[in-house]
């Protein structure tokens, strides 16, 4: 079975999830690189996606 990586679904949308990203990096104090960013600990990363999920969440409760 072939992996799907990190592959955006709607390809309109890479930028605005580019900025996303940058925002709550910049909220968690990660000092996130456009490009590559292998020198980042998993614990930088996760903080990183972990934030992404929670102002995900926090949008999709104020919707309801």
């Amino acid at each position: 079975m072939a992996s799907r990586g990190n592959r955006v679904l709607v390809p309109q949308a890479k930028e605005g999830l580019n900025r996303f990203k940058m925002e709550s990096a910049r909220e968690v104090g990660v000092d996130l690189k456009e490009g590559y960013n292998g020198d980042l600990t998993s614990r930088e990363n996760g903080s990183v996606g972990g934030q992404m999920v929670k102002k995900m969440v926090e949008a999709y409760e104020k919707g309801l």
